[in-house]
């Protein structure tokens, strides 16, 4: 046991539990295990850690409707099932699983809520117990009568499982009594029989001996008494709230929770949730949420390698649950990547599992969402250049003639976050006239520039005779763009997703929700003309960033537009999605000692002052040692205080003066703000080591009127963009050139600094032969590689 727990992956209980397994002798106990039929037994420890105030309180008898109210359930039943409790070899307990499962159950605990656990495993247990004493036997046996120092093979003869039972019941609590004394935690074991339920006096017994186990901080752990219980008969069962028979535990879960009133089951299997069909087979996909009435959709497959039941007994006990008010999810609880946070990750609300509900949305899942922008987006790759264009002009079209009505919706917005948002958010958020007609004249750059976008030949090869490569440019397939607080956003990222013949799925934020509501349909209006509307979907429902990040069968590229700590966020959550952008924008301008006086204002008021929210803003200026105390410094410091900018001194800059302002407390700080960082470098290259110390790659300028000086400094500054006597501000896909921009990319891949169009695509190869084989090519074969470039169709400029 020892041995077990140490190779576990459960670190933080294993070293509490270190100290209990050297003292005790369970693991090697051979004493007699006798367990009476209904019995209780507690652990006399009580909880000294204190609860955790969080909102529980609710009315039960309705279950819950959406996920993200999960984290309001106060009384869980947590039901463990064979093959999460028990090891791969069906003998003795998965030690490691088992103790990650109590520390989330007690962290739950711990917060207030009322846990109370259905666990498997008695069996197990007990034919490890079993096998043990039985092998220990014979070999006594044979050592007395054999005379001989070999021992012959031992034959186990097969375990009665009721035996088993009786034999682990005792050892299997006293395993849960230990794990849950680490936390302070007291457990009492339950054991229960049909009987128990069915006689009215028993269940009312039952009923008030739960209630007062929870009452007094008690996880009541319940389990059917399988030494005595009789083998289940095929019954009408389940078809009613007050009929379900107890025959294994999903059965007695299910009705445990419904006698309790609790707020939500979690059952916990060896699969990651409810598949369409079974799965392993080639076409299952895993069911998000499942509604009463969809069991005809579903295939059922074997039961587990363990227990009672299979998941149609689990489907039917969690239908019976959700009829009876408790909302249930069922999940994989022996995953090793996921089964150390399951149970408190179903519990906030997060996509795990099969989620069982009554309540179907008015729309499609985002699931469904997702596979209408791949079928969409590879019809739109098949239009011709000039539909694609016709789409995009359509839809500028659509955000002049409609302004009012978008106006009007934005204003809603607006409203809506007065008071909640910061003035920044808020000018992000606001849409206007000149913004919509400025969006419109971006929008038909980009139908333009979309003319040969897509199948553009790269490269043309001739590998041999009749045998000819192409390289093509292609869609990337589905991209997921999260933006907040930016509806100007969606109608940018739509027509590039449009030229580029990409899927597209949104999600915008929530103070967006009019605006990006109407702009969503006017993108599926200009799309209806070509019969693509399916190409770009909003994403409305309930699933949080993280959720979506998960998508990684259905979304090819991910672009967060927002907050750097979005773009953190998303770059965290993501797995097997490559994500395109900057987590900081924390562009510099380093003023050199050759600069012009009447240009450094200019670009440095402009950069920082134009519109401190943006990404590009100038957020640290670099100010050569010779310029401190000259005309040209106090110029620029007077146009600061009368922009309103408050000034931080970096370091060096904090020792030249006598009373400076604050001292900064991060060089590497994103303001967002009328804030400015200001430091002083010896020279050119000083200012180029700082840059790649702090700065984020986004968008660093110089001012010098040196032209040498000024080369230096853009061959040798690592960033995305690099400007010479430019505003920092320039750094924008609209003001390159590109129409529009789904983003600034600061990653070392194909796509850097403003992505527009060109971002959106990747290539395919086209090989085009006559009977070619590669044996021919062999060293005896008849032909040869000719390997010859061939002429490139001239791309249309106009």
């Amino acid at each position: 046991m020892l041995r077990q727990i140490c190779c576990s992956g459960f670190q933080p209980f294993r070293q509490r539990l270190l100290p209990w397994l050297q003292s005790t002798a369970l693991s090697r106990s051979r004493a007699t295990d006798r367990v009476q039929p209904s019995a209780i037994r507690h652990v006399r420890s009580w909880s000294n850690i204190p609860f955790i105030t969080v909102p529980l309180s609710r009315t039960h008898g309705k279950s819950f409707a959406h996920r993200s109210e999960l984290k309001h359930a106060k009384r869980i039943v947590v039901k463990l099932g064979s093959a999460v409790v028990t090891r791969g070899d069906e003998c003795g307990l998965a030690l490691g699983r088992l103790a990650s499962i109590v520390e989330q159950v007690s962290v739950l605990q711990n917060q207030g809520r009322e846990m109370m656990l259905v666990t498997s495993g008695a069996v197990a247990f007990g034919k490890q117990r079993l096998r043990h004493e039985i092998l220990l036997s014979q070999s006594v046996r044979q050592a007395l009568h054999s005379g001989q120092n070999q021992l012959k093979e031992m034959a186990i003869p097969v375990l009665e499982a009721r035996a088993c039972a009786a034999a682990g019941q005792s050892g299997l609590m006293a395993l849960y009594e230990a794990m849950f004394t680490q936390y302070s935690i007291c457990a009492a074991q339950i054991l229960v029989t049909n009987l128990d339920f069915h006689d009215e006096q028993k269940r009312r017994n039952l009923n008030g001996t739960l209630h007062e186990l929870l009452r007094m901080n008690i996880v009541p752990i319940v389990n059917t008494n399988d030494a005595v219980v009789p083998p289940a008969e095929p019954n009408s069962d389940l078809q009613g709230v007050n009929v379900i028979s107890v025959k294994d535990n999903d059965s007695l879960a299910a009705r445990l929770a419904v006698e309790m009133k609790t707020d939500l089951l979690i059952v916990l299997s060896d699969v990651e949730g409810l598949f369409d069909s079974p799965p392993g087979s080639d076409d299952a996909k895993l069911i998000d949420i499942f509604y009463p009435g969809d069991q005809q959709s579903v295939t059922f497959g074997t039961k587990s390698r363990v227990g009672m039941g299979g998941m149609e007994a689990k489907v039917k006990a969690a239908l019976w649950a959700l009829q009876g008010g408790t909302s249930v999810v069922i999940a994989n609880g022996t995953h090793p990547k996921v089964s150390g946070h399951v149970i408190t990750d179903i519990v906030e609300g997060k996509k795990v599992g099969t989620f069982f509900s009554e309540v179907k949305p008015a729309g499609p899942t985002v699931e469904q969402q997702g596979e209408m922008a791949r079928s969409g987006g590879r019809m739109l790759a098949t239009l011709e250049p000039e539909q694609r264009a016709e789409i995009i002009h359509h839809l500028a079209d659509l955000l002049t003639d409609q302004r009012e009505e978008i106006l009007l919706a934005n204003k809603k917005d607006l409203e809506e976050a007065e008071g909640r948002l910061a003035a920044p958010l808020l000018k992000r958020l606001s849409l206007s006239t000149s913004k919509l007609n400025s969006l419109a004249i971006g929008l038909r750059q980009i139908a333009a520039s979309s003319q040969d976008s897509v199948g553009r030949v790269l490269r043309r090869t001739r590998i041999a005779k009749n045998l000819e490569l192409e390289q093509v440019t292609v869609p990337i397939g589905v991209l997921l763009v999260i933006f907040e607080s930016r509806p100007d956003c969606l109608p940018q990222v739509a027509a590039l997703a449009i030229a580029s013949g990409n899927g597209l799925l949104l999600k915008g934020g929530k103070e967006a929700t009019h605006s990006n509501r109407i702009l969503h349909l006017l993108a599926q209006e200009a799309l209806s003309i070509h019969g693509v509307k399916e190409a770009i979907q909003l994403v409305n429902t309930r699933e949080e960033v993280e959720d979506l990040c998960r998508l990684d069968k259905m979304i090819d590229l991910i672009i967060p537009r927002g907050s750097s700590q979005l773009v953190r966020d998303i770059q965290k959550a993501a797995k097997g999605i490559p994500v395109m952008g900057h987590s900081e924008g924390i562009c510099h301008m380093y003023v050199d000692s050759e600069a012009s006086v009447d240009k450094v204002t200019r670009l440095v008021r402009d950069s920082k002052c134009e519109y401190p929210a943006a990404c590009n803003a100038l957020e640290t200026l670099l100010i050569h040692r010779d310029l401190l105390r000259t005309p040209l410094f106090d110029q620029i410091i007077d146009m600061l205080r009368v922009e309103q900018v408050k000034i931080h001194a970096g370091p060096k800059f904090a020792s030249y003066l006598t009373f400076s302002p604050s001292e900064v407390k991060s060089l590497r700080t994103e303001y967002g703000d009328l804030e400015l960082c200001i430091e002083v470098v010896d020279s050119v290259q000083e200012a180029i080591d700082h840059i790649h110390k702090y700065g984020s790659s986004h968008t660093d300028v110089i001012v010098t009127e040196n032209e040498k000086t000024a080369e230096f400094f853009l061959q040798h500054v690592d960033s995305a963009c690099v400007f010479w006597n430019a505003s920092t501000r320039f750094s924008d896909g609209y003001r390159f050139g590109l129409g529009a921009e789904v983003g600034i990319s600061t990653s070392r891949i194909h796509a850097r600094g403003p992505v527009g169009l060109e971002g959106l695509l990747t290539t395919k190869w086209l090989l085009r032969g006559q009977d070619h084989v590669v044996s021919d090519f062999s060293e005896h074969g008849s032909l040869k590689y000719l390997h010859e470039n061939l002429p490139v169709p001239q791309r249309n400029t106009n």
